[in-house]
């Protein structure tokens, strides 16, 4: 997974103030299961916990945003810019099947 790259040029929108503490839970978790010692494992197991950490901070934002809808749509695009967010796997979670996806690998 790539890592998220921020520029931070711009003050982020109103609402950031509300996620910014369990997104920076998320990039601590990233941190870890990047680091995480690789001997005796298999070669898919490899990026499971990277995965894993992908999806659950992807679902905490789509949830914030259609789900709850706590945040803005300026917010949830500055997210998807900066690369908080995977649009595409978004867009898989909208349409009706694929609410379970895990990852688009």
């Amino acid at each position: 997974m790539p890592k998220v790259k921020t520029s931070r040029t711009k003050k982020p929108p109103k609402g950031w103030e509300l996620i910014e503490p369990k997104l920076l839970e998320f990039d601590r978790k990233m941190r870890d299961a990047e680091s995480e010692p690789l001997d005796a494992k298999r070669r898919v197991e490899v990026t499971w916990g990277i995965t894993r950490v992908h999806h659950e901070r992807n679902r905490y934002i789509f949830n914030m945003y259609y789900k709850e809808k706590k945040i803005s749509r300026e917010l949830y695009d500055y997210l998807v810019k900066e690369g908080y967010a995977d649009v595409n796997l978004i867009a898989k979670w909208r349409k009706q099947g694929y609410e379970r996806l895990c990852c688009l690998q």
